[in-house]
């Protein structure tokens, strides 16, 4: 059998939308698997596919302390048991991301490249925490205001002038700061404890945050439907950045009563 059909024969290529024999090749026909829409547009995907929960973060005694589970779901399906969202930005700076999984990779990339631009400059500046959360504010909202927006919400952590500093950013790009930031279920499930425990103790240890935020991931995985029991965690202090290996706890769904 002929590796191509006949291009005068009227049948179609066996390659399906490839060159056809003596013709050009228009790569990468980037089109090629697009939707056109009635209005002319060429729409792709416009909501998340691969998707992440929460993150918490929340300061302690001289420094912060961020975690996060693993798992990455497609639709209700628990697919990626391996979705690391804790990232080491450079030695001021952590932060942790929830929602779409690729379009966390797109930004993470363009963070990455952001900080070896720098390191080639060679003038002794460095990404400052304060500076990626506004950059990561203008584009969300750039993002959003074109109704193309990456659905994603940040928690962004450092060290500025020796201080602590902790904040978040949603897809729309509205940014606040604070001593405790939760993303997705976590915002309504393990915040007020978060906010509890730092009212009885506002100067923790590093063990007690830790601590602190263990007990909400795993409650997160008693109530969280999109949750896993296996987490890592990140701390930033002015020593540094450390991100764990992924740890995991058993649950007791006998004690759900408790929480």
């Amino acid at each position: 059998m002929a590796l191509f059909s006949d291009p005068f024969s009227g049948n179609a290529p066996l390659w399906n939308n490839g060159p056809s024999p003596g013709c050009h090749y228009d790569f990468p026909r980037a089109n090629t698997n697009a939707v056109a829409r009635p209005s002319g547009f060429i729409t792709r995907s416009q909501q998340p596919i691969t998707t992440t929960t929460s993150v918490l973060a929340m300061k302690f005694d001289g420094g912060i302390v961020m975690t996060a589970d693993t798992l990455g779901s497609y639709g209700s399906l628990a697919r990626f048991p391996s979705c690391t969202r804790i990232v080491n930005v450079n030695k001021n700076i952590l932060i942790g991301v929830s929602g779409d999984y690729a379009d966390f990779q797109y930004l993470k990339d363009i963070v990455q490249q952001k900080i070896i631009d720098e390191d080639c400059m060679d003038d002794g500046f460095k990404l400052k925490p304060k500076s990626l959360h506004c950059w990561l504010t203008r584009v969300l909202y750039n993002r959003r205001s074109k109704f193309d927006p990456l659905w994603n919400d940040y928690v962004v952590a450092g060290i500025q002038d020796g201080v602590p500093f902790l904040g978040g950013v949603n897809m729309l790009g509205a940014a606040y700061t604070d001593d405790h930031v939760a993303t997705g279920s976590g915002a309504f499930i393990a915040l007020p404890l978060m906010r509890t425990a730092l009212e009885k103790k506002p100067k923790m240890t590093q063990q007690e945050a830790t601590d602190v935020l263990v007990k909400c991931m795993e409650i997160l995985y008693y109530r969280d439907g999109r949750s896993l029991n296996k987490f890592e965690i990140g701390t930033i202090t002015a020593t540094g950045v450390e991100i764990s290996e992924p740890k995991t706890f058993i649950g007791n769904f006998d004690a759900i009563t408790r929480y």
